[in-house]
């Protein structure tokens, strides 16, 4: 097999002709010679014949490759070059099979590394490569976080679309990776990139949200979802009335709802006796919010359990670290310390503050009292 050369201080056409050389050598419909039109159109053409060397199966020599690709197109100016990369983005995303495709992600992240900060193309080379992390299961590698995918564009942010489609692909890819957490904060940035104009056109984005928050096992704080205007916008509707239940009713109010509304439960891709397991956890935790003691029987009565189901019960839901409390088998009670409320609005801001007060009081009241200390 031909060794491709390795491409150093060498000009960027003569890089280019071993480069069609080298896919010539492949059998890629290709001319050896170089282009009249300059190096532009020289590029073009390498990129259009790329896929050549995925045939081949050697990794190194696949990633040499397209490294060296990507040190031609970084040194033409941008404006010459948005297409180019474009074209490259989408080659890439076609390689076949595992390594390859760890291959392009690798390489496409050097040309994202690469580029200007200021760069609008920087998006579409970004989005590129999640879709690659979607078909590799590499999202990690790629996406830190909001925050981080924020840092990432500050120099030249994406437009509303823009985030949008790229929002809509996480998503994907994060509920894919089994990134639940994740994924449903992306949908909530999703959601906010919609104003009160337009909230009626997320009404698809705005279902798929809720949907998400509540067959995730790990999120309990769901009331922050009622704030966001598409969802505003589907009060009203069985989703809506359904979110309402899991924020601040409790698992009677549930399972009317099931039972009235069996099918459309169904159609959403909610799995019921997941739903109710999660009623469970969170009427728990309101039972915690007024009562610092709760007898076993009143457990049993409230969550629908059997008697040889409450201990365990609570044991799971002390190992959430949604409630701390302290369980005792014989006088089947719970002390209840401290509970995650389900709703946080004034009510609960202003019990912070107060307990802030407090805290500030008793600090300066042991600070005055070591000033006496002798």
């Amino acid at each position: 097999m031909q060794i491709p050369p390795v491409f150093i201080d060498v000009s960027l056409e003569d890089q280019a002709l071993e480069l069609r050389s080298y896919f010539k050598g492949l059998g890629a419909e290709i001319s050896e010679e170089k282009s009249p039109k300059g190096i532009e159109d020289d590029l073009h053409k390498i990129i259009g014949v790329c896929e050549a060397c995925f045939k081949d199966g050697n990794e190194a020599e696949v990633e040499l490759v397209l490294n060296d690709i990507v040190s031609i197109m970084v040194l033409i100016p941008l404006e010459r070059c948005e297409n180019i990369i474009m074209a490259f983005c989408e080659k890439l995303t076609k390689a076949p099979g595992q390594k390859l495709g760890l291959i392009c992600l690798r390489v496409l992240w050097l040309l994202f590394q690469s580029l200007d900060e200021r760069s609008t193309i920087r998006y579409n080379v970004y989005y590129h490569l999640i879709l690659i992390a979607k078909q590799t299961d590499q999202v990690k590698s790629v996406y830190q976080d909001i925050l981080h995918l924020k840092q990432q564009f500050a120099q030249c942010p994406p437009s509303n679309e823009q985030l949008q489609k790229l929002y809509r692909l996480l998503h994907e890819v994060l509920v894919k990776s089994n990134e639940s957490e994740q994924a449903a904060k992306v949908m909530i940035e999703l959601l906010k990139t919609y104003t009160d104009k337009n909230a009626s056109h997320a009404r698809e984005d705005a279902i798929r949200c809720i949907v998400s928050a509540l067959a995730d096992p790990k999120t309990f704080l769901l009331d922050p979802l009622l704030s966001l205007q598409p969802v505003k916008f589907l009060d009203g509707e069985l989703i809506h009335d359904l979110l309402n239940i899991f924020v601040s009713e409790n698992l009677t109010a549930y399972l009317k709802f099931y039972n009235d509304h069996k099918e459309f439960v169904t159609s959403q891709g909610l799995n019921h006796e997941q739903n109710l397991h999660k009623m469970r956890l969170l009427s728990f935790m309101q039972l915690a919010e007024s009562t610092p003691e709760l007898s076993f029987d009143v457990i049993e009565k409230e969550l629908q359990l059997k008697p040889d189901e409450v201990e365990s019960f609570i044991i799971e839901v002390l190992k959430t670290k949604l409630v701390r409390a302290r369980m005792n088998q014989s006088a089947r009670t719970v002390c209840v310390f401290s509970t995650m409320h389900r709703t946080f609005g004034r009510a609960q801001w202003q019990q912070l503050r107060d307990l802030l007060y407090s805290w500030k009081s008793n600090l300066s009241s042991v600070q005055d009292g070591m000033k006496h200390v002798t």
